[in-house]
Formats: C-alpha cells, structure tokens, sequence
C-alpha cells in the first residue's frame, strides 16, 4: 500500500494550507512541471522557480517521502499542487506536493484491462513522465504501445488508443502537450499523423528495425511550427547493409558507413518534423553507427551484427536553446549522445553550429549542462542538480553551473534513474531503479520492494 511518511526537519499530444503555502503556490503557478522536460523546450528549467538558489543549497534536507512500492524512473510532473509520476508495480499516482499525501491511485492493468508484456516485469507499467494538459492527464504504456488520458483530479480513464500494433513495440518516450513521433487529439485519442524513422517493412522479415525515439518530451517550437526528436540505433537491417559494413570493418584502413545506409534510414539523428502534417522537414545523422540488439550483450556473440557499435543513441530529445555566437542570435536544438558529444543544430534547417565531447562518461539521462560558456546569455538556472545514477546510495549533487563546484550533496537512500522536477521550492526525485530494458525477471534485495519517492525542501 502507497504511504506518505513525513520528516519532522524544522491540445495535443507528441509520444515520442495555510496563508504562507498559498503564497508559495501562487508565486510557483509559472514554474510547474508539465512534462518530462518541463515545458515546450525541454530544457528541464524552472526559470520562474524562486526559492532555489546557489544561497538556499546549503538548506537542502528531506522533507518527507512517499512509499510507492517499487522503483520509480520518470520525471514527475507537478501542477497545481499535485505531483504525477508512474511506479514499476504498475501502479499512477497522484500526491500531495506539499505534505506527500496520496491524493489517488490507478493500477494500469486495472484501469486499462491491458496485459503485461514480459518484456521486463509482468504488469502493464508506464516508464514515462504523465503529460498534463489542463484536466487530463496523458500517459504512454511500456508495452503495449497505447496512450491514455485520465481525469486529472481522480484518475479516471478517459481514453485509449494504441498507437503501434507491433506485439513488442514500447513507448519510451514523455508526450508533449501543445494547444490543449504519433500525434493525436488529446480529447478524443485519435491519431493525428504518424511519421517513420526508417522505411516500412511491410510485415516481412529481413528489413531494418530500430531507429526509436527514445526518452524525454519533444520540445515544439511554435513559431516555426516544428516538434524536434532525436533517434537511437538501428536493432536490425538488411544482410546486404550488414555485408557492406564488414566489408568495410575488414579494411585496411576502414571507412565510414555511410555508404551502406540511404538517406532514409535515420539512426542517430535529429529531426524537424512539420506539426501539422507530421512530414520530416530536416533530418541530421551524427556520429557513430549500430546495429545493435540484446543478443550482443554476450561478448563475441556470432549472431550480433557488425560493429563497432558505440551506444551513441540520442536517448533524450534534444533542448530549444538561443546563443549568441560573435554577438548574432542563433536559435538552435541541444542535444547529448550516450557517447558523449554534445551537439547544437540550427533549429530551421539541422545545419551542425558546434560540437563538443564535454562528458566523459556515457549519458543516458536527462540533458545536463556543465558550465554555461557554451550557451551565452541563457536563461539558465545558476545552478543544476547532478544524478549519480550508478550509486547505490542515490547521491543527489547542487552544483554551480558556472565552475561546477558542488554545493549540497545528499544521499536518497536507493539508486536514483530519473530526472528531478523542481518547483515549489523543492526538488522532487524518485528512487530505488533496479529496472533495466535488458533485465527481463529482475528480482532484486527485498528492501527495493518498499521504496520512496523523495522530496527535498528549501524552506
């Protein structure tokens, strides 16, 4: 059962109290969290926020925690004084942003009469952050690929609709909700338009799989009138693509793959597509190339393809930032490989601004900025919040993004996954991640059954 435990401390949709807390939510009405990146751009930052500060830091403590039952990996969404994020028992919840009470609970297997897929556990679960859109509620399922909006304010279900039929097909991917990549009528759940990232198999074997669009919400720039989305690797391809990459693997001096994929096989790439029609209006592939699926976790296994393989997926979407570059405004798309290289694009036709290998480690989570030098004059936090996801601990570090010096550090208590949101003067994290796509029967220490979602305060 879902608990709260308090600290006594002192439009449409893009798949892919007491007077002093009044005051705090009507100062933090503009700085809530409405999906996986927090609002159209995807830059993951509460610009309006007014409580966080390099200065508040050092005030960080836990203020209470909620008992969800299993891991939870996604972002929560936070509007009108109520936090939304999903759990690995299959279960929505609706709390109390403020005290961490629960306010309502949906079991999707129940709600949905969708089963399982097996996939990684044996309940119909959501990995990604609930979209809000004014009283709904818009939330994408594991496996099967269906979409469903819920009442906002009890979490009765409103819609469904399945957006892939493919028995294995996932959403990965946090909605974008825009005037109230699939896109479908918030209100009714019919599908819009639906684009490809690779040509249609027609059902047949032996074609290209993969190319998914991972993670995160695809920001949406209005005025262009473009939703912009990053892809991963490919899973499978056609034999003679994977002859024409050994034969160039087994080069003296072997060269790119380019000459092995047509313009339309769009692997870790970054795309511009039209909001209205769904057409592909840019599409950029950068660096690295896979064909890659589970089987090549066995090292030396024969039945993978060729590399070299180099985990290079764009597993969040990119961030709507504008630089400065020689004085001259320059509207552009941000973006982080899992390899590393940071990229900024231009946001009207995909040409590549710069590029750097700022991070050392392979990233997998939500975009992180370092230092601010290379966005020049943003409206950025002075401060960000580093996920160590590794740790078993769960450390959770303020840093200052002008020198990176570390402020606060804390330790959750469990493994942390998933982004923080930010807003009412706090920091909401979940916990306890021992889910992974590859784990198909994870089984896990007792303890991570009981786990908590954690909120830290700057009061």
């Amino acid at each position: 059962m879902a608990t709260a435990h308090s600290v006594n401390n002192h439009g449409y949709l893009f798949v892919f109290a007491i007077p002093l807390l009044l005051v705090v939510l009507e100062n933090n009405a503009a700085a809530e969290w409405f999906n996986h990146g927090g609002d159209l751009t995807n830059r993951r930052n509460p610009v309006l926020e007014p409580l966080i500060n390099p200065i508040s830091t050092k005030n960080l403590r836990l203020r209470w925690k909620f008992v969800a039952g299993f891991d939870i990996s996604a972002t929560p969404s936070i509007v009108s004084g109520v936090i939304y994020f999903p759990s690995w028992n299959g279960n929505l919840y609706a709390v109390n942003a403020i005290n961490g009470a629960l306010i309502w609970k949906q079991n999707i297997g129940q709600l949905t009469g969708l089963p399982g897929t097996s996939t990684t556990v044996n309940v119909s679960v959501s990995r990604s952050t609930p979209t809000v859109d004014d009283d709904l509620l818009i939330v994408g399922i594991y496996g099967p690929a269906v979409v469903i909006a819920l009442r906002r304010l009890t979490g009765k279900l409103v819609c469904l609709t399945k957006v892939d039929p493919g028995p294995l097909s996932l959403i990965t991917a946090s909605g974008t909700a825009y005037l109230g990549l699939v896109k479908l009528d918030i209100r009714t759940g019919a599908i819009l338009w639906q684009t490809y990232t690779i040509p249609d198999n027609g059902g047949r074997v032996g074609g290209y799989s993969g190319a998914a669009i991972w993670g995160s919400s695809p920001p949406i720039d209005i005025s262009r009138g473009l939703v912009y989305a990053g892809t991963g690797n490919l899973y499978l391809a056609p034999e003679d693509v994977l002859q024409c990459l050994r034969e160039r693997n087994n080069q003296t001096k072997p060269s790119g793959p380019e000459q092995c994929f047509g313009p339309d096989i769009h692997f870790f790439s970054i795309f511009a597509f039209d909001i209205k029609s769904g057409k592909i209006v840019w599409s950029t592939r950068l660096e690295g190339y896979d064909v890659f699926y589970f089987v090549c976790l066995v090292p030396n296994n024969p039945d993978c393809p060729p590399g070299p393989n180099l985990d290079a997926d764009f597993g969040e979407a990119p961030m709507l930032l504008s630089i400065n570059p020689n004085g001259t405004k320059r509207d552009v798309v941000a973006v982080v490989q899992k390899s590393g290289f940071a990229w900024a694009l231009d946001r009207d036709n995909g040409d590549i601004v710069w590029f750097k290998m700022p991070i050392l480690e392979k990233s997998s989570g939500p975009p992180r900025i370092r230092a601010t030098r290379h966005f020049q004059d943003q409206s950025l936090q002075p401060m960000e919040f580093s996920l160590q996801a590794l740790a078993s601990n769960g450390p959770v570090d303020a840093m200052d993004a002008k020198n990176g010096n570390i402020l606060r550090s804390y330790n959750t208590g469990a493994s942390v996954y998933g982004g923080a949101s930010v807003s009412y003067g706090c920091v909401y994290i979940g916990h306890g991640y021992s889910i992974g796509l590859a784990n198909f029967h994870p089984t896990g220490p007792v303890e991570l059954q009981c786990l908590h979602f954690v909120f830290f305060e700057f009061w």
